[in-house]
């Protein structure tokens, strides 16, 4: 069985205190793109092992054995009796990228087996198996846009749709340590939360809506803030920073022609975005 996980973004984000367990709470919104992998999970008969996975496309650090897929077959498996199978990865989703590529799998992992194996795993119950793997994990169980605050971990309905606008991705080879990014902001409490400010039109968002982390990551990488003022050249409605980086992206009226040709040896991928309430194509 094969599913294609997607990717999200960040409009704002806001960290507004430190907590005692030395975590942060934000206060971010998250909506899900058509920016995907591919997840292909196959029963392996007799195999020795329990699941053993084989990635292609984008390279991923780390040892194979521990990444975020494998972690959710073997979480699942505790409680159910799931065969062996063997998974294959095909990376996209440009990693260290704020745009939660890592959290999509796991919990689309969760959602394939699931349906593959009729286990018959309610949806709350998903996204409590999720939250095992990640804060913004349960995010991805139902991908639709949310309002979100905790350590970006609890989640509010919103009704947003940008159905319809065309949406710049550019990722340049910079890798941004989410440590270092938390380490150049100061915390402070919005005087009007995003949930606020998210149903402003979309051409206000400019002056009322930012992510925190962006001053701090900008003034070490100057290239970063260059590309979004670029996407502003372009003609871009809305272009931020998502999550801690280092891919920004842009929201525009019309498509850009030949977009990659302004953002050399960078990522960059432009796509319309569907009707939310139907949810991202898979």
């Amino acid at each position: 069985m094969i599913t294609f996980p997607h990717a999200k973004i960040n409009i704002g984000l806001q960290v507004t205190e430190r907590r005692p367990d030395g975590y942060h709470n934000l206060d971010t919104v998250f909506y899900p793109i058509p920016l995907h992998d591919a997840l292909e999970v196959i029963e392996a008969k007799d195999a020795e092992y329990d699941c053993k996975l084989h990635l292609s496309g984008v390279d991923i650090a780390g040892d194979p054995d521990s990444n975020l897929v494998v972690r959710a077959y073997r979480l699942l498996a505790s409680d159910y009796p799931l065969p062996p199978v063997d998974i294959h990865l095909h990376k996209h989703i440009p990693t260290g990228a704020g745009l939660g590529g890592g959290s999509a799998d796991a919990s689309f992992m969760l959602r394939l087996l699931n349906e593959m194996f009729a286990l018959n795993i309610s949806t709350e119950k998903l996204e409590a198996y999720a939250a095992q793997l990640g804060a913004d994990c349960p995010f991805f169980i139902t991908a639709t846009p949310v309002y979100a605050t905790g350590i970006g971990n609890e989640f509010h309905p919103i009704s947003l749709d940008l159905n319809d606008l065309y949406l710049v991705v550019v990722k340049p080879d910079v890798f941004v340590s989410t440590k270092e990014a938390y380490s150049m902001v100061h915390p402070k409490k919005p005087e009007v939360t995003l949930d606020k400010k998210i149903i402003a039109p979309i051409s206000e968002w400019r002056n009322t809506i930012s992510n925190d982390f962006e001053k701090g990551i900008f003034a070490l990488h100057p290239e970063l803030q260059e590309i979004k003022n670029k996407l502003y050249q372009l003609g871009a409605k809305y272009a931020a920073m998502s999550g801690s980086g280092s891919a920004l992206f842009g929201l525009f009226s019309t498509p850009i022609e030949n977009i990659e040709e302004h953002f050399v040896d960078c990522f960059c991928e432009q796509q319309k975005l569907p009707d939310s309430h139907r949810g991202v194509p898979k």
